[in-house]
């Protein structure tokens, strides 16, 4: 469940807003939770008066400091209490403030926090809010547009609906939320339904074919045709990236990870020059490739700055001398190296076992029992997700696997006496078939060493990249 927490003056506001429609049944489904705080309940003053006239002069109020600091610490402990008195994990809450002066959304924005269980939103009024508590409480500052509101109730409610409708089940129909408007930096292609010819005007014959490849295309055209003319600067970053691919498809085996990312719209390029290119992933994940150690420093330098990458960083990349700047220069520490593998063919594999299901988040303690490579917050996330798949013997869970955050196949696992049944197999060619209905390349990395994977690899007709991939990660951990 994610939990939406609004520190407002207004909560009538915010609750009838949210309270109905698609984000309504949600809430009644247990997907989602939205609680309001009102910042006026945690005044020191008896007239419950939470503005005051700002230092230097100005037209207007401003909020003050104490009650939205108060406001905040009480969200915290709410949280501290659900949880059953257990701190947050991994650094602060995230704290958003409807600001103009902040960064503007972005559908990758909404992506990117739909991947918390808790957000906090922070409404201003009046001429704002005292700048200290601001530093002290806020992790982001965020901008619906270039204008002004009289409140940010309603700059809260439209992030907090297209946040929403990315945390799985929500849209009944999680495909709904990859292919619309913005998903690969493309507006969304036109829609048709009953009856077939209005007002004159037929449905487009290639919608009438079931050819689900050709669909694809027309669409796919359709919404470069469309962007190209209503978003050119949308149109000039999608062209950016087709051109990045282009480069990296050279040597398809060795950086489909990074061609996926962007494929699949999960990525964004902070350099990119010749065959040296550095991405921005989910989260605080990174991907890179660079050919020398010169070109490495000056990529990563110009990529993250001269301070470096946010501090949590983990980063994917083929090329030993990105490894050798991160572990030298940006406190990196070896993770893991990997053998990369992709399938290439667009032909569906036989499935040995069928019953396989998505898991959802009732399975995370018996996940948590079988795969200890990764914490509970992260198995919990990809569960919510949808991004984890059991097959079932007997009724009884006796493997499963899942797709990591980036898009690679992984957390592969079937229990010591269901081995040397094909369930492993199984598992893996249902999600390859299940990426290929999408018009995914199937990748995924395995651990150096690991032979046993590696033969499955090879029998599945994955092909192995040439040398290694490194998994480089902060060593100072996350921020907090």
């Amino acid at each position: 469940m994610t939990t939406f927490h609004v520190l407002t003056l207004f909560p009538e506001m915010v609750e009838n807003g949210l309270n109905t429609s698609i984000l309504g049944r949600a809430r009644e489904k247990g997907l989602l939770r939205f609680h309001t705080v009102n910042i006026r309940d945690y005044t020191a003053d008896k007239h419950r008066k939470v503005d005051d006239y700002p230092y230097g002069g100005g037209a207007g109020m401003l909020m003050q400091a104490q009650p939205v600091f108060d406001a905040h610490r009480a969200v915290l402990e709410e949280i501290r209490g659900r949880r059953g008195g257990e701190a947050f994990p991994q650094g602060p809450v995230r704290t958003v403030y409807l600001t103009p002066q902040g960064r503007p959304f972005t559908q990758a924005m909404a992506r990117e926090l739909a991947g918390e269980e808790e957000l906090i939103f922070l409404c201003g009024h009046y001429e704002g809010i005292d700048e200290r508590v601001l530093d002290e409480v806020v992790t982001d500052r965020v901008s619906i547009g270039d204008y002004v509101l009289t409140g940010g109730e309603l700059a809260a409610m439209v992030m907090i609906d297209a946040v929403s409708r990315l945390v799985p089940g929500v849209l009944g129909n999680d495909e709904s939320a990859q292919t619309e408007s913005f998903h690969r930096d493309l507006l969304e292609y036109p829609q048709y339904s009953r009856p077939e010819v209005w007002h004159g005007k037929g449905v487009p014959q290639v919608l009438l074919t079931g050819d689900h490849r050709k669909i694809r295309a027309w669409r796919l055209a359709e919404s470069e045709k469309l962007t190209g003319q209503l978003r050119p600067d949308l149109y000039d970053r999608y062209l950016q990236k087709r051109q990045v691919v282009g480069r990296l498809s050279r040597r398809k085996r060795r950086n489909i990870h990074m061609m996926e990312l962007l494929e699949r719209g999960l990525g964004e390029v902070l350099y990119a020059e010749g065959e040296n290119v550095l991405l921005a992933g989910p989260g605080k994940l990174y991907m890179a490739d660079a050919g020398s150690l010169e070109e490495a420093e000056r990529m990563l330098e110009s990529g993250f700055g001269a301070s470096g990458p946010a501090r949590g960083w983990e980063l994917c990349s083929p090329s030993p001398f990105v490894k050798e700047v991160l572990v030298q220069r940006w406190g990196g520490q070896v993770l893991m190296e990997c053998v990369q593998a992709c399938y290439t063919r667009r032909e569906p594999l036989p499935v040995r076992h069928r019953d396989i299901r998505v898991l959802g988040e009732e399975w995370l303690g018996e996940l948590q029992k079988r795969y200890s490579l990764a914490g509970e917050r992260y198995l919990r996330e990809r569960l919510a997700k949808g991004g984890v798949f059991g097959a079932f013997l007997e009724g009884r869970l006796a493997g499963f696997i899942g797709l990591h955050e980036e898009g690679s196949m992984g957390m592969l696992w079937v229990d010591e006496d269901c081995r040397r049944r094909g369930i492993g197999a199984s598992l893996e060619a249902w999600l390859i078939n299940r990426l290929l209905e999408r018009g995914e390349t199937p990748y995924g990395q395995i651990e150096a060493g690991n032979l046993g994977s590696i033969r499955l690899q090879e029998r599945l007709g994955l092909y192995l990249a040439e040398g290694s991939v490194w998994w480089v990660e902060d060593s100072r951990g996350m921020d907090g």
